[in-house]
């Protein structure tokens, strides 16, 4: 396996400094949420820690091999990557363990691999392809086929069910359509229906019973999210115990391994969903600006990367990755601070979690490959 020199004169060297500081950033705050919490780690306070650089070097690996091929290779394995994905999320259902309600995952050693975490990259790639050969988005016409594009893969992860994941796609979805030319009056118009029509569904299951597609406990997540001090015992529980600890941090925060909430086993998933509520009790304000700040510099870079790009194709793949990575920031950062659901979607690089982490380093290594590649080079 060989990179040319000449894309590595190419590199985007401060996108790849930004990754590996959240990399390291995100093990050392998993290893503070887990060293204290016997139960979870198996006696072993580096359990988590160690997943994760293991993750971390597997992606790194992923991302060294990605830049040997040319992005545009995936253009023309289209069919093959689409139904490979429809495989894998089927195999999943089948054949996959079960864990907190979700038949989501396959183990390998001591990894875990999430396939629907993998159906993001595949999307975007796939998608990507699709939307380039369009001659145009200008009515809702054009946009279905579209729709139609993820609706499969969408439907073998809700049957999981992986809400959160679904949301991903969703949202990679509206980002590249607005990217390949869509009219954002129409992605507007498609957003307010399906509010609309959600609405009216819950109105309709509230009063005369008809049936509703969301799980019991999602309904209750999206009650205690308008009132969390209403079910302060029950589905507001954690939402509370977030505020809680992301408040307590103040200004500096409690520092490094003296988070409460977290140790003293106060807030579930902490390692995991809530590890913003944790990194903001240790590290305060500051800490949580200068995180922000490291996000917005990693997305600054992705949309710079599409909107420098040598094709439509290449720009369509790095806007899928910076909306991934945005939608999970948000939406996790959102939730941590009581003003999203909780839906379970992963802080980028810094939320325990194999399948997580190799996804988030690959979606780096496609805008790498993007961006060396944006200048023509003579072989």
């Amino acid at each position: 396996m060989r990179v040319d020199r000449r894309l590595l004169k190419n590199l985007d060297w401060a996108l790849i400094a930004i990754t590996l500081i959240l990399i390291a950033t995100g093990v050392v705050i998993v290893y503070s949420a887990t060293r204290a919490n016997p139960a979870l780690t198996g006696g072993n306070p580096f359990a988590y820690a160690r997943k994760q650089i293991i993750a971390a070097i597997i992606g790194i690996a992923m991302v060294i091999g990605l830049m040997t091929f040319d992005y545009h290779l995936s253009e023309r394995g289209y069919y093959a990557l689409y139904f490979l994905n429809l495989l894998l999320l089927i195999a999943v259902l089948l054949f996959g363990k079960e864990v907190n309600g979700a038949k989501s995952w396959f183990h390998i050693g001591p990894l875990g691999i999430q396939p629907s975490e993998f159906a993001k990259i595949f999307l975007i790639l796939t998608l990507a392809r699709h939307l380039s050969q369009k001659d145009s988005l200008s009515s809702f016409f054009d946009l279905i086929s579209a729709f139609v594009h993820i609706g499969v893969p969408l439907l073998l992860i809700l049957l999981q069910p992986d809400l959160g994941t679904a949301m991903v796609l969703v949202a990679i979805l509206f980002g590249m359509l607005y990217l390949a030319g869509a009219r954002p009056k129409h992605l507007g118009v498609i957003v307010l229906s399906v509010v609309a029509i959600v609405v009216v569904w819950a109105l309709l299951s509230a009063f005369f019973g008809v049936p509703f597609p969301l799980k019991s406990y999602q309904i209750a997540r999206l009650t205690a999210f308008v009132n969390p001090q209403k079910y302060y015992d029950g589905a507001g529980y954690n939402v509370i115990q977030s505020m809680t600890a992301v408040g307590s941090g103040r200004f500096l925060g409690k520092g490094l391994f003296n988070s409460t909430q977290g140790r003293l086993g106060f807030l579930p998933e902490h390692h995991t969903d809530f590890i913003f509520a944790i990194f903001g009790e240790e590290f305060g304000f500051l800490g949580c600006f200068l995180l922000l700040l490291g996000y917005l510099l990693l997305i600054w870079r992705g949309l710079k990367i599409a909107y420098q790009a040598k094709d439509l194709y290449g720009s369509l793949i790095a806007g899928g990755v910076v909306s991934m990575f945005l939608f999970h920031v948000l939406v996790n950062v959102g939730m941590n601070i009581g003003i999203m659901p909780i839906t379970g979607i992963p802080l980028p690089f810094i939320s325990a979690g194999g399948s997580s982490m190799m996804v988030n380093l690959v979606g780096v290594g496609l805008l790498l490959n993007v961006w060396s590649r944006r200048l023509k080079i003579m072989f």
